[in-house]
């Protein structure tokens, strides 16, 4: 018996017993379907926070100076000398002060709100574009300016019509509005177009406090090792310790989010595959029951000259199409899942065509190797035995 006529007749005793061979096929198709399903959202998560950190330039890094414990500082200008005599390296810096402020237009408080004392260089490192107006300049960083640019859900909320030349009220004072940045999210309290950005100098007098975090923009991804390690030599030879301050890169930190999301997808399709191991437990079950039922079937054949191997071949190749049906079945229910869930939880989810392809083809693995026992023990009947068989 060739393959082909092996191969159609396993569909046909599929079709003979639908309900039998869904039961059968059905730890296989909960097994593939739920690799597929994890993965694919993984991979959907993974991709929204790859593009998150992307959005936020990977040639990012942060700059964290303690100081408490220590005789020895750095201050603005320290910082600023050491950006302005690596220009090869560093394409943009701006130290960064975070504010507990109250904002308050009117009569309405927005506690959500996050106030950032930033300088004029922040706008090409956050990669804002302005709707109106104007991002902060030079002259309102040297001169301590009130003014401030401000996201979408402020603009939206706090003002009717353009807000650009209106007053916001930060602390008590009032801040000039000058800019607007373009809606960024989804313009909600609490998102990130809920957000205030003021000159640094104005933050640190507001909150009087120094300025202890810096952000640094390199010409180049590529660069990052090199830039980093030029601010920890400085920093290092001022501290003479790196318990002080602490240097922050954002495409290590992008690869580290990536392993945890590959560790974690692992660790998932792993509890997803004992589902496969089940199906494939049930398909040799039904395998030996068949064997049984067929039992005067094979002796027949046997008797006209089928060869052991004949038999073999054929339930072998019954049982991986049973599971290769039941791989393709979860193929289609994992992907259809994946995309409603991931519409669901606002995730981007395209069904890994790496995870379908394993998927199947361990389906099929299974198919074969759990029937090799059931086709081994039709292989050896006796054929006179298996004709008295009733």
């Amino acid at each position: 018996m060739g393959f082909m006529q092996a191969f159609r007749l396993a569909l046909k005793s599929l079709s003979g017993s639908k309900m039998r061979s869904f039961l059968t096929m059905l730890g296989i198709i909960i097994g593939v379907g739920s690799v597929i399903i994890l993965v694919s959202l993984m991979q959907g998560m993974t991709n929204m926070m790859t593009s998150t950190f992307e959005e936020m330039g990977t040639n990012r890094l942060t700059v964290m100076v303690m100081g408490r414990g220590s005789s020895r500082t750095v201050d603005v200008d320290d910082m600023y000398a050491l950006y302005e005599e690596n220009p090869d390296y560093f394409a943009s810096m701006s130290p960064t002060v975070s504010m507990q402020a109250q904002v308050k237009q009117d009569t309405v408080s927005y506690d959500s709100t996050t106030v950032t004392g930033v300088s004029e260089d922040y706008e090409d490192i956050g990669k804002f574009d302005l709707d109106s107006g104007r991002f902060l300049g030079y002259v309102d960083v040297e001169n301590r300016n009130k003014v401030c640019v401000i996201g979408s859900y402020l603009a939206q909320s706090a003002f009717s019509g353009d807000p650009v030349g209106q007053t916001i009220k930060l602390n008590g004072n009032l801040f000039t509005v000058v800019g607007v940045i373009e809606e960024q999210d989804d313009s909600t309290e609490g998102s990130s177009d809920d957000c205030m950005y003021i000159p640094y100098t104005t933050a640190s007098k507001l909150g009087r406090s120094m300025v202890s975090s810096y952000i640094f923009m390199t010409t180049d991804t590529s660069l990052n090792d090199q830039a980093s390690a030029i601010l920890d030599n400085a920093l290092y030879e001022v501290f003479q310790s790196d318990d002080f301050y602490t240097i922050s890169d954002m495409s290590e930190m992008l690869s580290t989010v990536e392993e945890m999301t590959g560790t974690m997808t692992l660790l998932l399709v792993g509890i997803a595959a004992i589902s496969l191991l089940v199906g494939g437990i049930g398909i040799m079950n039904i395998m030996l029951v068949s064997v049984t039922e067929r039992t005067r079937e094979i002796g027949i054949r046997k008797s006209l000259g089928a060869k052991r191997k004949d038999i073999m071949r054929q339930f072998v190749i019954e049982a991986a199409t049973t599971s290769a049906v039941g791989g393709l079945i979860g193929i289609a229910f994992g992907a259809a899942v994946a995309v409603a869930v991931g519409g669901l939880i606002g995730l981007t989810v395209v069904p890994s065509a790496s995870a379908v392809g394993v998927s199947f083809g361990v389906s099929v693995a299974i198919g074969v190797f759990f029937g090799f026992m059931p086709a081994n023990k039709a292989a050896k009947l006796n054929p006179i035995d298996a004709l008295r068989y009733d």
